[in-house]
């Protein structure tokens, strides 16, 4: 079977385009070498896919015939990717919620609009520069 075909049958990637994308992407390597999406795949071969900032590890079992439910993906293919790779996931993530909380930064459109109302009442308007 191909590898973009595998990829997507075993639930890797939800499209074959996307599996195919990243075999011409570099991101997919079968046994150490890079793998264009017509590389067949074999029992026994070691799978390593670069996504989601996470270089994940596969080993093939067996080659299913057409797409497997998720709960058959483990006949096929065991995950060999080490747990400090997830941890790493778990860490970047929590570091953009520490930098960037929703909400602050730049006014949304909504807030620009309430403070252009909060401006634009009387009070302010007989407000003077002279009057400091």
């Amino acid at each position: 079977m191909r590898i973009d075909k595998f990829l997507w049958a075993v639930r890797f990637f939800k499209t074959r385009s996307l599996a195919s994308d990243a075999c011409k992407k570099n991101k997919v390597t079968v046994n150490g070498q890079p793998a264009k999406p017509s590389k067949e795949v074999f029992p026994g071969d070691k799978i390593t896919v670069r996504k989601n900032q996470i270089t994940h590890e596969l080993l093939v079992i067996g080659v299913p015939e057409n797409r497997v439910g998720a709960k058959l993906v483990p006949y096929y293919v065991k995950d060999l990717t080490p747990r400090e790779a997830y941890e790493h996931l778990e860490l970047v993530k929590k570091a953009k919620l520490y930098y960037r909380q929703k909400g602050t930064g730049r006014p949304t459109k909504k807030d620009r609009r309430k403070l252009d109302d909060f401006l634009d009442t009387e009070e302010w308007d007989d407000w003077d520069s002279d009057d400091l």
